[in-house]
């Protein structure tokens, strides 16, 4: 008798059913608040241009938007390390900053600081860009010693284990980024 091998899908319900959900929409959604309201103080004056790091960055970012009654301009760029695996590579640029962001100042939001090395790449593109500031939010940071020295995003929503996660933007082998809770796979 042949040997049944799950299909992709089959594994993906598999890891939901099985994953320990570390944070609640509701968590989320109060991070989400916070973040505002700190983004709010120290950029509502600058009308700074919003630059969601896609794919991963779009269900943070419009969080994030939602919640910011102050004047700003939304933009997006894409640069991945993952493509949908498990394991980051090299940074691969999609959609590079615009040369209109010169002397903006900009806020870059993303899904997860991990290591660094995605945020790090970009924040740099963009201050040899030459943008007046630049400044990070990311709805999850990841707490472990690995970190590429010195990267700290200035707007922080929720801190998770060290751990594979996803939900809220982040990604399970490329699903569950529409998840509103963020969870882990089981060990």
């Amino acid at each position: 008798m042949p040997e049944h091998h799950a299909s992709p899908v089959e594994e993906a319900r598999e890891v939901l059913r099985h994953a320990q959900r570390l944070h609640t929409a509701d968590a989320v959604s109060a991070a989400c608040d916070g973040m505002a309201r700190g983004i709010e103080d120290r950029l509502g004056d600058r009308n700074p241009v919003i630059l969601a790091v896609m794919v991963g960055g779009m269900l943070p970012a419009a969080k994030l938007l939602q919640r910011l009654a102050m004047p700003l301009e939304i933009d997006y760029i894409h640069a991945t390390r993952y493509r949908s695996g498990l394991d980051g590579h090299t940074l691969d640029w999609r959609v590079r900053p615009r040369d209109y962001l010169r002397g903006r100042h900009v806020l870059v939001v993303d899904d997860i600081l991990d290591e660094g090395h995605t945020l790090h790449a970009i924040i740099t593109a963009l201050q040899v860009l030459g943008c007046a500031e630049v400044y990070s939010a990311v709805l999850v940071e990841k707490v472990h010693q690995r970190r590429v020295a010195g990267m700290v995003a200035d707007f922080t929503g929720l801190k998770v284990p060290d751990r594979y996660v996803f939900g809220c933007g982040m990604d399970y082998k490329g699903w569950f980024r529409q998840l509103p809770a963020i969870y882990a796979v089981a060990d």
